[in-house]
């Protein structure tokens, strides 16, 4: 898989969580499809925020606009996500926050890969893109809807976030992803 293609191929990985979280036959099932929804979106936005971002800023005419409309989608997604990460298996709150997050996840999905990832095929070179590769690595993978969004301070916080997403994931027996 090329570079350019990680967003889009998370993208579908996700929707297919969605489509799994409403086919589950059970509490625990359910519970378990929102531990990797909220792993696989908290790694995604943290990839966008390192290295999709800061590319688009410089690289696209509106960049700087569309960047900021994104950082309040994904401000948006990651409550959404910390709500759910603090829920019990079964919690009745569960199906509403799910839904809430399906939409906004979809809207976000549909202005990515129509405005940000085009955009940034033509403008940037395959290099620059390879860092996304190389980044996913070590992205967080809860959700921090309180941390910085930008670098230079995004890029200090988010490997600490990430070291400590990844001991509490050991802790409590969540699969790597």
């Amino acid at each position: 898989m090329d570079a350019l293609d990680v967003p889009a191929h998370d993208h579908r990985m996700v929707e297919q969580l969605f489509r799994d979280y409403h086919a589950a036959a059970s509490d625990v099932q359910r519970r378990a499809v929102v531990e990797l929804l909220v792993r696989e979106l908290s790694r995604h936005a943290a990839l966008e925020e390192l290295v999709v971002h800061p590319l688009a800023r410089t690289a696209l005419p509106d960049g700087g606009r569309l960047v900021d409309r994104h950082l309040d989608e994904h401000k948006a997604v990651k409550r959404t996500l910390a709500e759910l990460d603090r829920l019990d298996e079964g919690d009745a709150r569960t199906d509403d926050l799910v839904a809430r997050l399906r939409g906004d996840v979809e809207e976000h999905v549909r202005e990515l890969e129509t405005e940000f990832l085009p955009g940034l095929r033509a403008a940037v070179g395959q290099e620059r893109f390879d860092a996304l590769v190389r980044a996913e690595r070590t992205a967080p993978t809860r959700p921090h809807p309180n941390a910085p969004d930008r670098p230079p301070a995004l890029t200090l916080a988010a490997p600490v976030a990430a070291a400590y997403d990844r001991v509490r994931d050991r802790l409590q027996g969540r699969p790597r992803t």
